[in-house]
């Protein structure tokens, strides 16, 4: 248990550590905001730039990989959708917000610092993959649902979602990894060492911008919905993932690791924005603490599971 919580405290700790700074106003935050556009916009397109254009183009785009992810995803955005739909009796906006809380990971942020630390290199190419579900088909398709419930079409909100894909700067390094790692391109060596530092910055700033985020969130809301929702997030995303990488034919061990590891993840960190156009954000805040604080536990004993029962999971 010590070897498993030598991967995951240091991730906590530095969360904790942004927490602090936050609670002792040693950062406000606007500037919380401006490091955490920094990561989005620089560091972490670095780090996903890098991962996919020094790999040959099969360990970047691997079909059975993103079909996993995507069908145990979509799987979960769907079900928790048409169980607050059905049983709870929460609007639309409301309950494809509560499915995508379930079925959307903060694989950048907290993920990939957890997958650094058990696949090592390896762990930049399961994140550009994560990262092109999730933000080519999961976050589209649960805006596009919960706008549904709204004035709008969800057509017209799936469009426009697709639409400012290559806005994002994430999607766009990862398409230009994508074309240097067709063509066997190379950048030269000052630009490489450029990217290379700008990537390294990714993890230790995410997590402190996190757990500076997290200052000032109340758990407040309906208990059960918040349960269900951090349930979904934390065993029911990854258990979906394991089912479907049962069912599919098999992938490296890095591939199975990685794919439950990054569903075990708590929800994007921008999920309480993502909320505010239909004014569910303080719901959703609430759901991204419990299910932030609560991930230590979950996670910890996840992977602790993971080397008692190896099986080819960790090599």
């Amino acid at each position: 248990m010590i070897e498993v919580l030598s991967i995951t405290a240091p991730i906590y700790l530095l969360i904790g550590l942004g927490y602090a700074a936050g609670r002792a106003k040693l950062f406000e935050a606007m500037e919380l905001r401006v490091l955490g556009r920094f990561v989005l916009m620089f560091s972490l397109p670095a780090l996903l730039f890098d991962a996919v254009s020094r790999r040959r183009l099969a360990e970047v785009l691997d079909p059975i990989y993103m079909t996993a992810y995507a069908v145990a995803s979509l799987a979960v955005l769907l079900g928790g959708l048409l169980w607050a739909r059905a049983r709870r009796g929460a609007p639309m906006s409301l309950a494809a917000l509560q499915g995508l809380g379930m079925s959307s990971s903060n694989s950048g942020y907290v993920g990939y610092p957890v997958l650094q630390q058990l696949l090592g290199p390896a762990a930049g190419s399961v994140l550009a993959l994560t990262m092109l579900v999730e933000n080519l088909i999961v976050i589209p398709l649960g805006l596009a649902l919960a706008d549904a419930g709204g004035q709008g079409s969800a057509r017209r909100a799936l469009l426009q979602a697709f639409g400012n894909l290559w806005r994002n700067p994430l999607v766009v390094a990862i398409v230009l990894g994508l074309v240097f790692a067709v063509f066997g391109w190379e950048l030269p060596m000052p630009l490489q060492r450029t990217v290379s530092i700008l990537a390294a910055a990714s993890a230790p700033v995410a997590l402190f911008v996190i757990g500076g985020t997290l200052v000032g969130l109340k758990l407040e809301g309906v208990r059960g919905d918040l349960l269900r929702v951090v349930v979904g997030k934390l065993v029911l995303h990854p258990a979906a993932m394991l089912a479907m990488l049962w069912l599919l034919p098999p992938l490296p061990a890095h591939l199975r690791l990685g794919a439950v590891v990054l569903a075990a993840m708590p929800m994007m960190g921008i999920y309480p924005v993502l909320a505010q156009k239909y004014h569910h954000e303080r719901f959703c805040a609430a759901a991204l603490l419990a299910a932030t604080v609560t991930s230590f536990f979950t996670l910890s004993a996840g992977l602790w599971w993971l080397r008692q029962h190896p099986g080819g999971w960790l090599g």
